[in-house]
């Protein structure tokens, strides 16, 4: 019975210890704010915001992958639980950030000033 506590022990630390390099990598991009990844864009919208969603998928992915017990189910299970996820994870980023950069070139090519 003790192995199976070591194991799960394990299974936790690896967890945590993914997780938190993937947020120590966040949180450093975030704070030095590179000029080549903050500058640099793809689709309208700067490689540091890329990176930032593409790093929160691959944790929300992970998180469900562990604390869910996905890694253990059948292929069609996780992907009938992951994919629908990731869609709308994606998407509300899409609505987010067009409706952001439509109502920023309202603001900056009108007669409205920015009252924020």
């Amino acid at each position: 019975m003790a192995h199976a506590h070591e194991s799960n022990m394990k299974r936790i630390w690896t967890v945590f210890g993914i997780l938190s390099i993937i947020t120590t990598v966040e949180v450093y991009f975030g704070i030095t704010k590179p000029e080549a990844l903050f500058l640099g864009t793809f689709l309208r919208m700067s490689l540091l915001n890329w990176l930032f969603i593409i790093l929160t998928i691959v944790k929300a992915y992970y998180i469900m992958w562990a604390f869910m017990h996905l890694e253990g189910e059948k292929k069609s299970l996780r992907w009938s639980v992951v994919a629908p996820l990731v869609f709308l994870i994606l998407y509300l980023c899409f609505i987010i950030l067009i409706e952001a950069d439509y109502i920023f070139d309202v603001f900056k090519n009108s007669h409205y000033k920015w009252i924020f």
